[in-house]
């Protein structure tokens, strides 16, 4: 038996109210742009409209006239979507709350996850979206993911709750000394100073 190996994240596609809310939201909070419209070719009677969320994905919308917006907070049953994240920039995230208090959307404000920044809300739907934005940028060559599990194993392995900074900072160091040649003798740590 084999596995069907996927390489990321397609799309997502969310049942929408009106096609305007979907429009107003995605777009006018969010900043996706609304890049392609068509009817939702297994129900013609739905509009079917797709946003960039800015990394080449895709967030797609079912519309339709007849639904209107329910601001109750979507199901969190087993096999339920809880929430969405969307990464943005540090600079963004400490704008977001202001941006949001604009509109009158109510928010958490910033929370504090160790290796990344949290802020959560719920669209005009009741489904909850958070925005993330990590505390670290990978080095070259590496992905979020990989100093993710590299953290991880330092937490682990240091008996560490959660991972914080520090697993970042360290797991950043090593994945640099194993992925980048150097031509020193030693790479140990050192003083200059001294």
């Amino acid at each position: 038996m084999r596995k069907l190996q996927v390489q990321g994240v397609h799309h997502i596609t969310l049942m929408g109210a009106d096609r305007q809310t979907s429009i107003d939201f995605w777009e006018g909070v969010l900043g996706m742009p609304f890049i392609f419209d068509q009817p939702n070719l297994d129900d013609p009677k739905q509009g079917h409209l797709y946003f960039d969320p800015g990394d080449g994905r895709l967030i797609t919308i079912f519309t339709s006239e007849d639904r209107k917006p329910d601001p109750t907070r979507t199901s969190t049953d087993v096999g339920c979507v809880h929430h969405i994240a969307f990464a943005v920039s540090q600079a963004t995230f400490w704008q977001a709350v202001e941006r949001l208090d604009e509109r009158g959307i109510e928010n958490t404000g910033p929370k504090d996850r160790g290796f990344m920044d949290s802020i959560y809300f719920n669209d005009p739907l009741g489904l909850t979206i958070e925005l993330a934005s990590y505390r670290f940028v990978p080095p070259e060559g590496c992905r979020e993911a990989d100093v993710m599990i590299e953290a991880h194993r330092l937490r682990v392995e240091r008996g560490d709750h959660h991972i914080d900074r520090i697993h970042l900072a360290d797991a950043i160091e090593r994945l640099v000394a194993r992925r980048h040649q150097s031509l020193s003798a030693s790479r140990a740590p050192a003083d200059p100073y001294s």
